[in-house]
């Protein structure tokens, strides 16, 4: 008797533990679903998207500081600080964005996405030139190097359209046109730092010409190991925050009916944007003018490269032959707005309308203007 009774006892104990087992089981498929953004809905989506933008908004004005900091204890000046550290670090959401969407069968929304932060971090200079109240940012900040930074730009952006308008031709699903834009955009950084070091021209000086002068005093306050580990904590919080920017802007698309072009473009662009936008504001407060401007511009060229990582990430053949004209106005649109800049960086307009350049003004204007047009058709 006592025999049937412990085997009754062993035997519920058993079958109570594998009752919790499923239970467990169950509780953890529950929660790997819910890390599946396919599970997400649309309003979860939009929360995580906004919680995500404001991280990365956040974390990008420490940014602005600290790479000043290491510009002048480096000895690298902050036009190449700006382009490397600054833009490429605060362009990891906006990479990361476009990869994750490539890889995922969302051409369009990847190569927008890319195109459409060059877009929109253009435009943020018009708020870092009104954050300026001495003078127009176009003619404080103007140098070679900022100058060579936006020709770069305008090459780099050509050669996607070439692509796009060339056979369709790919090794391994990767087209020429993606390592070659790597290629040009290392030696163009070559080209900028001699801008800087050696400059064959420089702009005339004013009263209101804010000069790329390292403040060495303060540079040394802080541990040089200190500042890389700080600028490498914050590029990987961002780096997360863009991966979340990028998959809820995928379900946004899907469960809106915006285009691709539109959520890429506007959406997703604007938000892993953030970053420049506090930053370029940022360093204007500090006076760092020649930081603000490459951080933006340097940044730009870096984020071409958006499109060659997206075209191997892409596994169905050459991106540049699944994207549509609306990526290709895009690029044009981007490209009109970085050549009106870079007339105002040799114009040097001191004074214009709301105290921002004509040029400022007039890159406001088309971007709003452009978008509108897409979004409304």
């Amino acid at each position: 008797m006592l025999g049937i009774l412990s085997y009754r006892r062993v035997a519920h104990y058993l079958l109570q533990s594998r009752q919790v087992s499923t239970q467990k089981k169950h509780h953890r498929r529950c929660h790997i679903a819910a890390l599946n953004p396919a599970n997400w809905s649309l309003l979860t989506s939009i929360i995580l998207f906004v919680i995500a933008a404001v991280i990365i908004g956040v974390i990008g004005w420490r940014q602005a500081e600290l790479v000043d900091r290491l510009a002048d204890r480096t000895g690298m000046g902050e036009a190449i600080a700006g382009a490397l550290f600054l833009g490429a670090s605060t362009s990891l959401p906006g990479i990361i964005t476009s990869v994750t969407t490539a890889a995922n069968g969302y051409p369009e929304l990847a190569v927008s996405n890319a195109l459409g932060g060059i877009a929109v971090q253009t435009v943020f200079l018009v708020a870092a030139d009104a954050a300026y109240r001495k003078a127009n940012l176009e003619h404080a900040a103007a140098s070679a190097a900022n100058i060579m930074q936006g020709t770069l730009l305008i090459t780099l952006l050509a050669i996607p359209i070439l692509a796009t308008s060339s056979p369709p031709f790919h090794i391994w699903g990767v087209n020429p046109a993606s390592p070659f834009m790597i290629i040009v955009y290392v030696y163009g950084l070559q080209m900028v730092q001699q801008a800087r070091n050696e400059p064959m021209w420089r702009p005339r000086q004013t009263a209101k010409t804010e000069e790329d002068v390292p403040d060495e005093e303060a540079a040394h306050r802080q541990s040089l190991v200190g500042m890389w580990v700080r600028f490498a904590i914050f590029a990987v919080i961002i780096g997360a925050a863009g991966w979340v920017v990028g998959r809820t802007g995928e379900v946004i698309s899907d469960s809106t009916g915006f285009s691709q072009t539109v959520v890429g473009g506007l959406f997703t662009a604007i938000s892993t944007s953030l970053p420049e936008l506090v930053t370029s504001v940022s360093a204007v407060r500090q006076g760092a003018l020649t930081l603000a401007v490459s951080g933006i511009i340097g940044g730009n060229a870096f984020d071409t490269l958006f499109v060659a990582v997206s075209d191997v990430a892409y596994r169905e053949g050459s991106i540049y032959h699944a994207i549509t004209e609306q990526q290709i106005f895009l690029m044009a649109l981007t490209g009109l707005l970085v050549g009106i800049l870079l007339m105002g960086l040799i114009r040097r307009q001191e004074r214009g309308i709301g105290n921002i350049g004509f040029e400022s003004f007039t890159i406001l204007v088309l971007y709003l203007g452009a978008f509108a047009l897409l979004f409304f058709s």
